[in-house]
């Protein structure tokens, strides 16, 4: 589904990726670990297409509907349209539009783009209400502005919530976890085990903290420094990294 081979990227003078090899197929989940500055928000946002983020060399193709497309090609409404979902890991406030109109008209982006009948209003209405009630999503809650006043808590339920929406092939979770109380954590992992298991939904998922991975099932752990994949393994390598910290490997 999505391969990167060779991936280089800067923002402005400063390089941020040096060499990103990583292949996530259908229904797989990736976490990336790693100490801070090490690349894992930098690799959200050029999968994302952030203007900011200059892509020097490398390749990124990504495969939808049998398709395979060069995601570095495509302008970033075009990559979620095609499918790659990132939820960010600090969530903009947009005041004046309420979060169920955002939803409908990212809902019908996508169904345009990918040629498919956009739904009526009873049965968008019914499927917004519907996949709230899985995140314990107040209804109230969907006439609210988008992210205006909410807690962290609340602000990362609600990217859930866009993503259950839109069921996309990719989605990019960039520290989901951070700012989350134990059942919200759980509540929001849930959401994104459901959506994985409705779509086939690949996920790459990037975190400090070894605790989403006891509800996000991880097929790979990936530890990212300096811009580069410095070791991969299994759940159990995030286990280590729980007990020991990054700086042992780092020096191997």
């Amino acid at each position: 589904m999505l391969t990167i081979r060779e991936l280089h990227a800067k923002v402005e003078d400063k390089f941020v990726l040096n060499g990103i090899n990583l292949t996530i197929q259908p229904g797989e989940v990736h976490a990336i670990m790693g100490p801070n500055g090490g690349g894992k928000s930098s690799l959200s946002k050029v999968l994302a297409g952030h203007p900011e983020y200059e892509v020097t060399s490398g390749e990124i193709s990504f495969e939808s509907n049998f398709k395979t497309k060069d995601l570095l090609a495509l302008e970033p409404e075009e990559r979620a349209q095609l499918g790659v979902f990132l939820a960010f890991q600090y969530p903009v406030e947009i005041p004046g539009v309420p979060n169920i109109e955002f939803l409908r008209a990212a809902l019908n982006a996508h169904c345009k783009y990918q040629g498919v009948k956009e739904l009526d209003e009873a049965d968008f209405q019914k499927l917004v209400r519907d996949r709230a009630a899985q995140l314990d999503i107040d209804p109230g809650f969907l006439e609210r502005e988008l992210n205006v006043d909410l807690s962290g808590g609340e602000k990362k339920r609600n990217e859930v919530l866009q993503m259950a929406v839109l069921g996309p092939k990719l989605a990019v979770l960039d520290e989901l976890d951070s700012g989350l109380d134990v059942d919200s954590l759980r509540i929001v992992s849930e959401g994104v085990n459901h959506i994985r298991k409705e779509h086939n939904s690949s996920v790459l998922l990037i975190t400090h903290y070894d605790r989403i991975l006891n509800y996000i099932s991880p097929d790979y752990v990936h530890v990212l420094y300096d811009g580069k994949i410095i070791k991969s393994g299994d759940r159990q390598l995030a286990v280590e990294i729980e007990q020991k910290g990054y700086d042992w490997l780092i020096k191997a």
